[in-house]
């Protein structure tokens, strides 16, 4: 409860309540957007135009640290696998629907494991990857962008009446920041999943199915994934009492709750790609 971003949406959320009125939505929800995010970035910049040569790394690493959300989505993953495993099917819904918008309420263990996998593989690239690829690319300021805009999103960025147009600017930008994130996090999930027929199978996924997917950053994450991982995922959910239609991504059986796992593997194993890689060709903090 005490981690800057539950302070950064809290204070959003304020915000959204007391300017988010009827009229001029687009207009309120763009300045919202510049009002909670551009303090906090600018701030990072000048603490780390600040620091002295020896220490600017020190801000960048606390800012990365932050921002990195792997270790709290594994927790909250395994919690619902464990509670699948136990057959808790009550205390499963209660868990996934910690980490997911969909309604939980009367998911099966199927739709349970799916809405959890689904959100792993997503929030890979959201808490794990995009974070990453931003502190490269601008160290402290351009992470602690990158993991504000994707928590506006996340909170903003949904096609009801209250934020279709307030929520506009927060989801446009979101798309824009995390476009190279999620395909790079997409082309991880593939040359992770452990065999040639299930690389190829996560590469055919990601070009067949994600451009009929409705967010253009999601779809190649999640299909990709779900073809790595040999199941599928998607099809219709419930969100905010609205049943949506999604086309179905991946290839293989329904997800069970031994796939949350298999899930989390994915990505640890994504993780120690992105590492190697950084180690490898030596890349510097900006």
């Amino acid at each position: 409860r005490w981690h800057p971003l539950v302070g950064f949406g809290n204070l959003a959320a304020a915000l959204e309540r007391r300017i988010n009125r009827t009229g001029a939505r687009r207009l309120h929800g763009d300045a919202a957007w510049l009002l909670v995010i551009v303090p906090w970035v600018a701030l990072a910049a000048g603490l780390r135009a600040a620091a002295p040569g020896a220490l600017r790394w020190l801000v960048d690493v606390v800012a990365l640290y932050f921002a990195l959300g792997g270790r709290s989505l594994n927790e909250h993953a395994q919690r619902v696998a464990d509670d699948l495993a136990a057959g808790d099917l009550p205390a499963a819904r209660e868990h996934v629907g910690w980490i997911v918008s969909r309604n939980t309420r009367e998911l099966d263990e199927t739709g349970v494991a799916k809405a959890c996998v689904e959100t792993v593989l997503e929030n890979g690239n959201d808490a794990v990857f995009g974070a990453l690829f931003w502190f490269m690319l601008a160290g402290a300021p351009g992470v602690v962008l990158f993991r504000l805009a994707n928590t506006l999103d996340a909170m903003w960025g949904y096609r009801t009446e209250r934020f279709l147009d307030f929520g506009w600017a927060a989801a446009r930008l979101d798309d824009a920041l995390n476009y190279l994130p999620a395909r790079l996090t997409a082309s991880s999930y593939a040359l992770c999943a452990g065999s040639m027929a299930a690389f190829r199978r996560a590469l055919a996924c990601w070009r067949t199915q994600a451009p009929v997917w409705d967010s253009p950053n999601a779809g190649p994450v999640m299909a990709s994934g779900a073809g790595a991982l040999g199941i599928a995922l998607g099809g219709a959910a419930t969100y905010h009492g609205q049943v949506e239609a999604r086309i179905v991504l991946g290839g293989g059986p329904p997800p069970r709750g031994v796939d949350v796992a298999r899930a989390l593997t994915l990505v640890r194993r994504a993780i120690a790609l992105w590492l190697a890689a950084f180690l490898l060709i030596g890349v510097p903090c900006a």
